[in-house]
């Protein structure tokens, strides 16, 4: 599966927040400048960040895991924090 948010954090703020928030539950497998993989017994995730339209950053969160796994909402978790960081009045709702 693969999902998409648009925020206004800088690009370097979010994949080092991917790193911290995906490492305590999969291993690293690939570290590039916005660009970060993790493996582990869930499956394997990877994240890109790209800056987009001017002062806006594209997320891109992809599994190999099919839509409603464990993983999948470890990945919508995280777009969810991102959005919280951006927008701190935004109230996290979910069961992910």
């Amino acid at each position: 599966m693969k999902y998409f948010h648009r925020t206004s954090l800088p690009p370097d703020a979010v994949i080092q927040r991917a790193a911290a928030f995906f490492t305590g539950s999969l291993a690293p497998v690939e570290e590039a400048p916005r660009r970060r993989r993790f493996s582990g017994a869930l499956g394997q995730l990877s994240v890109l960040v790209e800056a987009e339209g001017g002062h806006y950053t594209r997320v891109t969160v992809e599994t190999n895991q099919p839509g409603e796994s464990e993983l999948d909402r470890l990945a919508k978790r995280f777009l969810s924090v991102v959005h919280t960081e951006a927008e701190p009045g935004h109230v996290l709702r979910g069961a992910y």
